[in-house]
């Protein structure tokens, strides 16, 4: 797309589009800066009457090993307040790991089981970090793993510390869904904007599939959507063609 405000409006479309294809939609949510203008457009769309959120449910790729759910650097206070408390979402099926919760291993489990229980996801919205991840499945994570406890990189800390009054602050583990979670989603929209991410998103889309970068495990998902902006393109050997298939980021037509 050519800008990162296109590239959000159009993450947020496929996000609608899937609740109000649905009656009982499953989604996969993601947090994170590049998620935040997803949010509001839908938010503006649930406003406009465009979508409604009643009959959804979602689950949250991850949440802070330590973090209680009214931590307001938590993953469930970051989605109260960019969507839960601004749409007809209900509540009690909005779902996150408990970070805070005795056993992480045990809660991993458990909230793998319930995602099982739910029917899987329907569409999985994605971020990517600047070292691949996306979840929390940091570089060498297994290719075929399910919802369990990872220790962050320094990496992964650094980019979060924004978010925290002190660097040391930021959790050193947290509970996320494996590839695996991601792979068996029935669509994945991944978005991706600005320079930081260009080497990322190369490796993932043009490089080989490996565990040193998680998402490019998305090469084998059959139905995986890639929304970028043109800095987040920029180190594409292919962009050209992707341009010719896709103009102005519009779908591609048999003509």
């Amino acid at each position: 797309m050519p800008s990162a405000e296109q590239a959000a409006k159009r993450a947020a479309g496929f996000l609608a589009d899937a609740v109000n294809a649905r009656r009982k939609p499953v989604l996969g949510l993601a947090t994170g800066a590049t998620m935040e203008p997803v949010y509001a457009d839908l938010v503006a769309r649930y406003r406009a009457g465009g979508v409604s959120f009643a009959g959804a449910s979602s689950f949250n790729l991850d949440e802070y090993v330590g973090l209680s759910p009214d931590h307001p650097q938590s993953f469930r206070q970051t989605m109260n307040r960019l969507l839960f408390s601004h749409v007809d979402l209900n509540a009690e099926r909005c779902f996150l790991p408990r970070g805070d919760a005795p056993d992480p291993e045990a809660e991993a489990r458990r909230y793998d089981a319930a995602i099982t229980a739910a029917g899987g996801i329907d569409v999985q919205l994605l971020g990517i970090g600047r070292n691949g991840h996306i979840g929390f499945n940091e570089p060498t994570s297994s290719l075929s793993g399910r919802t369990r406890v990872k220790t962050l990189t320094r990496c992964t800390r650094n980019a979060n510390a924004r978010f925290f009054d002190d660097p040391a602050d930021v959790p050193r583990y947290a509970i996320t869904m494996g590839i695996a979670n991601v792979m068996e989603a029935d669509l994945c929209v991944l978005l991706a904007t600005g320079s930081a991410k260009a080497a990322a998103v190369a490796r993932m889309i043009e490089g080989p599939v490996g565990a040193d970068c998680p998402a490019t495990a998305l090469q084998w998902h059959a139905n995986a959507t890639v929304i970028l902006d043109r800095a987040a393109a920029a180190h594409l050997r292919m962009i050209d063609y992707y341009l010719d298939i896709h103009p102005d980021g519009k779908e591609p037509a048999l003509v």
